[in-house]
């Protein structure tokens, strides 16, 4: 067996292939995911009058798909219609997710479409970032975003973090936010440490009419939709740390007193 050209195709791509069995996300025992109703598992329905309904089925989360493939502990720290300032500001503690009991080795935050489509509001750059202190951060998508992150690395300091771009999507109302959101997680990606991009924009299929006959109900996934980002998602983490296996090393000594 070549496990060179097993594990590293040439010419490979994040998600040329889907990965079976045990992914690389595995190595972590602990990964929280940070987002709103797409990382929750909602699904919507209508009643009699065609009105909408939202149902947040955590145990349906592309999240909680892949913690039962891996053998792992996964913590949906999100809910429908979340944004980065209100999980900043008010949902997280009122959730009581900065408790140090809930440490993780490893953090995927999938937020901006309720900012930056539902919202409209500032994307914000760097200079919204302080450095320093979090807690100065500019009240924009970006600053509120760094702050969240800055406030994970207090409570698990050498925690990896996989931030989470859009897909592309026709029925976006604001076809500027997914370059946007990109633009954005990259530039917060380099100046953190420990932490990567899962470019969905770049690398996973369009979310046009075909595919959301085959993938959605109504305006958000349907059961086989969360499978498939689940699928996505856990085969973008396990291509990030095939191509960067130093950088993992240390991966079953976060959050012990273990020093590597």
């Amino acid at each position: 067996m070549d496990w060179n050209k097993l594990l590293f195709p040439e010419n490979e791509q994040p998600l040329d292939r889907l990965v079976d069995g045990y992914s690389r996300t595995s190595i972590f025992r602990t990964i929280g995911f940070i987002g709103d109703s797409l990382s929750s598992g909602e699904f919507e329905t209508r009643d009699a009058e065609g009105r909408p309904g939202y149902h947040d089925l955590y145990e349906y989360s592309w999240g909680q798909y892949i913690a039962r493939k891996n053998g792992l502990k996964a913590y949906n720290f999100s809910r429908g219609g979340m944004t980065a300032r209100e999980y900043l500001q008010s949902f997280a503690e009122s959730r009581d997710f900065w408790n140090p009991d809930k440490a993780c080795q490893a953090y995927v935050i999938a937020l901006g479409v309720n900012d930056l489509y539902n919202q409209r509001w500032e994307v914000g750059s760097l200079a919204d970032v302080d450095p320093k202190d979090w807690r100065k951060n500019g009240d924009t998508f970006i600053g509120n975003y760094a702050a969240i992150v800055s406030r994970y690395k207090e409570i698990s300091p050498d925690a990896k973090f996989f931030f989470v771009t859009f897909p592309k999507d026709d029925l976006w109302g604001n076809p500027a936010a997914p370059q946007g959101l990109c633009d954005s997680v990259y530039a917060l990606a380099d100046h953190f440490d420990n932490a990567y991009v899962i470019d969905l924009y770049r690398y996973a299929p369009a979310y046009d009419q075909k595919f959301r006959e085959q993938f959605n109900l109504y305006g958000h996934s349907n059961a086989s939709g969360y499978i498939l980002v689940a699928q996505m998602i856990d085969s973008y983490i396990d291509y990030i740390v095939r191509h960067n296996p130093k950088d993992f090393n240390n991966v079953p000594f976060i959050n012990t007193d273990i020093r590597y």
